[in-house]
């Protein structure tokens, strides 16, 4: 159904709230709205029509600590605990296994082995290439074999130890060079084109060939990977789940078993952290505690410490970018031919969606007439790498981003003026063939640097740069362009289910998973606004398959896309049945009346009027439903894998940072003086929830792009595996100067209340600090170099080498000029 774009002024009603029907409370599987206005006479009259600074609905709970987890809850009598026993070879033959020791040990109940699967023994439920238990391989460091199922966590640990298994090592492909050379790859090719490369290339004034890596990132949520298992007496399983996406785990829990779908439940109370981490990544954890649960008939849990986290579970590919574009004197490109490979690791995992979207995104912002991108994902011997916040759209991004920076550098303009050159227009095609309309990045852009004073700031950190030789400053500004929809076409569904009570207290189901992104908060901000009743009436229920089944993941920024046009359907049955009622006590035709503040009223005569509390009463007695089951699925979107055209997107969302760093020429070190975002969120559902988004996927690509090392040694063994060796951003590393601004009077033509997703495009705003960086490392030469090479994460080693690379490269071309 169509969403509503405004919502329209309703005319002011007091009405008297019982607090004692409104006051929810939380226990260990709701998600409750608490202390919400806590400051607010609750007689005092509320504007439920335009309301979008509402708190995070948990709030409170997060930040005292009584926020209820997957493995926070009360343990039930008789819980079990599983622990990993990891390969410590990238690739080995199994040759025995001597579990003898283990089982001997107090408080060792069982062992869990690949003989214990009665289902599939796999988690993947797509590709079925990954096992839950390996039946005469392993093949990556980590890989857990066997799991100890023990009285405690502790003793299953410590038993842990005492599995015996030897191991025959074989050769590993630890790089994606390695599985380049190889031929060794997950899939076939995929394969995005337009116009004619050959052309473009010889209609340019330059061309450049050139290759851009980027390493992966660390999910480094929180809450680590959780899930217990309570069986009951019928061969019926409750999962609780920390996972972004419950269906899937379901779904996987269920094959591992061998029972049917309808036997398992799983619940998501909420999670600590997700960012893509938990899209599949959470379903070997819940089945081995399902199995255990199976074969001990007990409770089990599985709760992951820091370190068998890192090593056990995919990060953020890793990419590698080779290409060819050819370019004017103007800075205009005319043709990209690239290839992009991933890391996709040992499975396959969501490795093939992930390159895809990076090639819907290799050409973020700009329209380049001739492009070709083909893409392959690299299979290598390490944990199977998958979603992370961007899915691909950030490596993609870099790339172009890179290019445009080089093209810039190598013509001595600047960079700024180059990317504007290079913006889509309406009208335009994308390399996939999905046509431009409404683009606003024009608008955000001006906006942007009006707000930030672009173009004075840069004649200040010349006057600076000119005058500091051992630390430079650098001032840029990029944009993001990112597409809004799963670009798996009937992922694109959601569900919800809303019950009223007696009491006028209503519980709201949905589809999507809370993760600390707020997305509950918004699902009451929808229920509320259709329904028209205050905030206190709602509880919002944990995400769980037993009340709306078969739902998509919690990710591609289409939670609340998705979920909001679940729920507004739902309430909208419901209030449409209510009116019918409240018309009949007020004797007035359905469609003169509305609610508003839990009050019907006639519009044209608000003092005629019935509490919401009288018509659910009136409605029950009349033997009308007070329950309702909504339904979204995204219209008009489709994409031809096969020939490498559609319309992949409902929409786009855009926005632009500007960053300014400065650098030491000593360390490499940087710091990041300011930055200044102008974002487009549409007609915000809650702008403290959007902002909150906005900074902190920021921070996040920040780490990525400067700080977030992951390193490997030549065994395939990650070394950054614990806080100690593995540096996120902390608070130390944002700037006080932290300019966020929504882009104004933006509402989006066919989405909840004219909203936009917010939760992935704000990461790709980060790759203005890298290429800040660039800009202050290119102040270091004594003249302006034609290419900055920039290791990404930027570290300071890596900028140091930049810095030195620079230099020398100006000091030899000038050497050979001057002789």
């Amino acid at each position: 159904m169509a969403a509503k774009d405004t919502q329209p002024d309703m005319p002011s009603t007091d009405v008297t709230r019982r607090d004692a029907a409104h006051s929810l409370t939380q226990d260990t599987q709701t998600q409750d709205i608490q202390n919400q206005d806590t400051q607010q006479d609750t007689s005092t009259h509320v504007d439920v029509s335009s309301d979008n600074t509402r708190k995070h609905e948990s709030a409170a709970a997060h930040v005292s600590g009584q926020a209820v987890y997957t493995d926070d809850q009360r343990l039930p009598a008789g819980m079990l605990s599983a622990a990993p026993v990891m390969s410590p070879h990238a690739r080995a033959r199994i040759l025995a296994i001597n579990l003898a020791d283990a089982l001997e040990h107090p408080g060792v109940v069982t062992i869990l082995q690949i003989g214990d699967v009665l289902g599939i023994n796999d988690t993947n439920p797509h590709a079925r290439d990954e096992v839950l238990f390996p039946v005469d391989e392993v093949c990556f460091v980590g890989q857990p074999v066997v799991w100890v199922v023990a009285e405690t966590e502790a003793i299953a640990a410590e038993a842990a130890k005492l599995v015996k298994v030897d191991y025959e090592p074989l050769a590993a492909r630890l790089t994606m060079d390695d599985a380049i050379a190889e031929g060794e790859f997950h899939g076939d090719p995929m394969v995005m084109s337009q116009g004619d490369i050959a052309e473009g290339l010889a209609v340019s004034d330059t061309v450049l060939t050139g290759d851009v890596r980027m390493n992966g990132q660390d999910h480094f949520y929180l809450e680590t990977q959780a899930a217990w298992v309570m069986p009951d007496t019928e061969g019926n399983y409750q999962v609780y789940s920390s996972t972004q996406h419950p269906t899937e785990t379901q779904t996987v829990v269920a094959d591992v078993l061998g029972i049917p779908f309808s036997r398992v439940v799983v619940t998501c109370l909420r999670m600590g952290g997700g960012f893509g981490g938990k899209e599949t990544q959470a379903n070997p954890a819940a089945a081995v505690a399902a199995l255990a649960s199976l074969k001990t008939k007990r409770p089990v849990r599985v709760r992951l410490k820091r370190h068998w986290d890192m090593h056990m579970t995919g990060k953020r590919h890793g990419f590698l970018g080779r290409y060819q574009v050819g370019f004017d004197s103007t800075g205009k490109v005319h043709a990209l031919d690239l290839k992009l490979y991933s890391d996709g690791g040992w499975s396959s995992d969501l490795s093939l969606p992930v390159l895809q979207r990076a090639m819907f995104h290799s050409d973020n912002a700009y329209t380049i007439p001739n492009m070709h991108v083909e893409g392959r994902v690299c299979n290598t011997n390490k944990a199977s790498n998958t979603a992370f916040r961007g899915f691909g759209g950030p490596q993609g991004m870099i790339v172009i981003e890179d290019i445009i920076s080089r093209v810039a550098q190598h013509l001595g303009k600047p960079a700024d003026e180059v990317r504007a050159r290079n913006f889509y227009s309406d009208g335009d095609l994308t390399h996939y063939g999905q046509t431009i309309t409404e683009t606003r990045l024009p608008r955000v852009w001006q906006e942007l640097k009006d707000n930030a004073n672009y173009d004075a700031r840069v004649r200040e950190i010349e006057a600076f740069n000119a005058s500091q030789p051992y630390s430079k400053r650098g001032l840029a500004i990029t944009p993001v362009k990112f597409g809004i929809s799963f670009t798996n076409t009937p992922l694109n569904q959601a569900g919800a289910l809303v019950l009223i009570y007696t009491d006028g207290s209503i519980q709201v189901n949905h589809g999507g998973t809370e993760m600390g992104q707020g997305l509950h908060t918004k699902m009451l901000e929808v229920a509320r606004r259709a329904l028209g009743v205050d905030a206190r009436r709602f509880r919002v229920m944990p995400t769980s398959t037993d009340k709306v089944p078969n739902t998509s993941a919690t990710a591609a920024s289409s939670g609340s896309d998705l979920n909001g046009q679940a729920v507004l359907q739902a309430c909208e049955t419901i209030k449409e049945r209510l009116l019918a009622v409240a018309a009949k006590l007020l004797e007035a035709a359905p469609e003169t009346i509305d609610c508003v503040n839990d009050t019907f009223i006639i519009k044209d005569n608000p003092q005629e009027q019935v509490s919401f509390d009288d018509v659910i009463k009136r409605a029950y007695l009349e033997q009308i439903s007070l329950s309702a089951t909504g339904y979204y699925r995204t219209p008009n979107i489709y994409f031809n894998k096969l020939k490498g055209k559609g319309k992949p997107f409902h929409y786009y969302a855009y926005g632009a940072a500007v960053s300014e760093v400065e650098v030491d020429g000593f360390t490499g070190c940087f710091k990041l003086r300011q930055v200044d975002i102008v974002h487009d969120v549409g007609t915000s559902l809650n702008a403290h929830i959007d902002r909150g988004q906005i900074e902190g996927g920021f921070v996040q690509g920040m780490g990525w792009l400067t700080m977030e090392e992951l390193v490997w040694n030549d065994d395939g063994k990650l070394l950054t595996h614990a806080p100690s060796t593995y540096k996120i951003p902390t608070i130390g590393e944002v700037p006080e100067a932290f300019n966020v601004n929504l882009l104004e009077r933006a509402p989006q033509e066919g989405v909840i209340y004219g909203s936009k997703a917010v939760g992935e495009p704000p990461f790709m705003l980060a790759t203005s600090v890298r290429e800040a960086i660039r800009t202050a490392v290119a102040a270091f030469a004594s003249s302006k170099p034609k290419h900055v090479p920039l290791a990404s994460p930027a570290t300071p080693e890596a900028t140091l080498m930049a810095i030195e690379k620079v230099c020398q490269t100006v000091l030899d071309t000038e050497f050979v000029v001057g002789d």
